[in-house]
């Protein structure tokens, strides 16, 4: 139990110093006024206009770094900090998630993919931990039963992991995707360009992360299951 806090401890403080680096690139690039005057809220719609999306409403979320694109409802849901700001991190953002709007629009593979499975990971993720717990105590003495939850609890965390990696391609094709229409369309300088493309990359990291810290996880619970059996 040790070995799984020690890496369940260095997990989160990489998290944390990731997070805080991609908070504070936002914050920087936040100061990078565009020249074009627009906010995130029109360079949003304008992206979608650009790629033939007439059936998404862009539209403000509560929160700071809360933005998201919603396909069950077709919303691209931008933060107060982008909705309606006009820089360089608001710009990146707002194209960003518009990216996976036009990800839907033309069924991404990968796209489609999480989607299918995010009932799955919903279930997996409230129950993995705790049948995992339960395994762990239960198969101290070598019990079959314990070591057949604790199997279980593995398996859903493995559901977890595959959703993690599996949104990777998703988030950095969106990020792609936002980059190109950018730069291609003219709508920002290239110091505005650059501000965009560094913050973007930060918040992929986000994802890396975490990914390898399932990842990391899994392997550590299937190496106790092996040495128990």
């Amino acid at each position: 139990m040790m070995g799984y806090y020690l890496l369940a401890g260095v997990i989160f403080l990489v998290s944390m110093y990731v997070s805080n680096k991609l908070k504070s690139k936002f914050k920087k690039y936040s100061k990078v006024h565009l020249q074009n005057g627009l906010s995130g809220k029109e360079i949003a719609e304008k992206m979608l206009a650009d790629n033939g999306i007439m059936d998404v409403q862009v539209i403000s979320t509560p929160g700071m770094l809360t933005d998201h694109y919603n396909p069950s409802n077709k919303t691209v849901n931008l933060s107060e900090g982008v909705y309606h700001q006009r820089n360089a991190a608001a710009a990146a953002v707002a194209a960003h998630e518009c990216g996976h709007a036009v990800q839907h629009a033309t069924a991404y593979g990968w796209l489609q993919m999480r989607s299918k499975i995010v009932p799955a990971v919903g279930v997996a993720s409230k129950l993995s931990n705790f049948v995992i717990m339960a395994g762990l105590i239960l198969s101290v003495s070598g019990s079959f039963i314990g070591n057949s939850i604790f199997l279980v609890g593995i398996l859903l965390f493995a559901v977890t992991t595959a959703f993690a990696f599996i949104t990777l391609p998703v988030e950095f094709d969106a990020s792609k995707r936002a980059l190109v229409w950018l730069e291609t369309n003219n709508m920002v300088t290239q110091s505005e360009y650059a501000g965009a493309k560094d913050a973007l990359k930060w918040a992929a990291r986000t994802y890396v992360v975490a990914a390898l810290g399932s990842l990391a996880t899994l392997i550590y619970f299937i190496m106790i299951f092996l040495g128990r059996r």
